[in-house]
């Protein structure tokens, strides 16, 4: 009897467990990117992304641009470097910001410019919670963030 109720118990904390991992979601906040230039073929998407169990940020896509690529920006010297990177960890609990001068998702090929004040979907790959689309609002040329932030003049040679 005794092995039936801890058999029973052992069943019902990992049923509890699989509900709390599934009722478990990540969270994007915070997704814009700048406003481009009419001829500009290459953009960056940026959000905050979170999730409550740990997870892996894989790719993104988006119907505003042919390619995109998850990318980490460095500096070496005084030149700004550029390089793809083939996921993003998120540790479970904390944010991850993707931002100017750091990650974020590369769009390459836009179909037409970013407007200020226009969105444009974003779907994000997570190796653990599949695809989830978010909203991207274009904010002004030059801004750092959300709200229209300016970059204050930061103009460095950057290679790609």
């Amino acid at each position: 009897m005794r092995s039936k109720l801890l058999a029973l118990g052992a069943s019902l904390m990992l049923f509890s467990g699989a509900a709390l991992a599934q009722g478990s979601d990540v969270q994007i906040t915070n997704a814009w990117a700048r406003a481009t230039p009419g001829g500009a073929q290459t953009a960056a998407a940026y959000v905050t992304v979170e999730s409550p169990t740990g997870d892996r940020l894989t790719g993104a896509s988006t119907p505003a641009a042919q390619k995109t690529e998850l990318h980490e920006m460095t500096m070496e010297g005084n030149v700004m470097k550029m390089r793809p990177v083939e996921g993003i960890d998120l540790p479970a609990g904390k944010p991850v910001t993707l931002k100017p001068g750091g990650y974020h998702i590369m769009l390459t090929g836009l179909a037409k410019p970013l407007k200020e004040g226009e969105t444009f979907p974003l779907t994000l790959d997570f190796a653990k919670a599949g695809a989830k689309q978010v909203n991207v609002t274009v904010e002004k040329v030059g801004s750092m963030g959300p709200g229209g932030e300016s970059s204050g003049g930061m103009n460095m040679p950057m290679k790609h």
